[in-house]
């Protein structure tokens, strides 16, 4: 099965999103790696995630922090009302559904409980957030004991360089 990535506004510019290493990267990039497997049932895109995550935090934390990654995405997917959109695997840059992805883990890692509710249901389009948000603070906790923080000022730049992309709205086109 080859992979055939789901482009959110494949002919608009894009922003220059840059995060290539640390905890927001990390978890930009295992969203996306977990939603396109989930998408196409491609297994080389989990694969990708998890020899990303096991080199990055080593073999022990990486299972944890996978795990519960997994069942974050899961989460996602099941209270989802609409398509998550996602960049290609090799992609640079980040679109507005993994920023708000990374946002969500931020605010969960920060205790911001209604910036929490507003990722979910940003990155969602649905009210049914509740599972969304207790999976993303297992996961958000796995990557705390592996000592990785995101850092609110990062992901928020993230999330408006995306949004000046797109002409000041983060929201994916519905």
């Amino acid at each position: 099965m080859s992979y055939q990535p789901k482009f959110v506004g494949q002919h608009e510019p894009r922003g220059e999103v840059h995060a290539f290493s640390g905890p927001e990267w990390l978890v930009g990039v295992g969203f996306r790696c977990w939603i396109a497997g989930y998408d196409t049932g491609d297994i080389t895109c989990w694969e990708n995630g998890w020899n990303t995550y096991n080199r990055v935090l080593g073999p022990a934390r990486a299972k944890l922090a996978v795990t519960e990654l997994a069942c974050w995405v899961r989460a996602v997917r099941a209270a989802t009302s609409r398509k998550i959109e996602y960049n290609s695997l090799d992609a640079r840059r980040f679109c507005a559904d993994e920023c708000m992805a990374m946002s969500l883990i931020a605010a969960s890692q920060h205790q911001g409980c209604p910036a929490m509710q507003a990722c979910a249901l940003a990155l969602t389009g649905s009210d049914t957030v509740d599972p969304v948000i207790d999976a993303a603070n297992a996961f958000a906790d796995a990557l705390d004991e592996a000592d990785y923080r995101l850092n609110q000022e990062i992901v928020a730049a993230l999330v408006a360089s995306e949004a000046s992309a797109r002409g000041g709205s983060v929201a994916a086109p519905r």
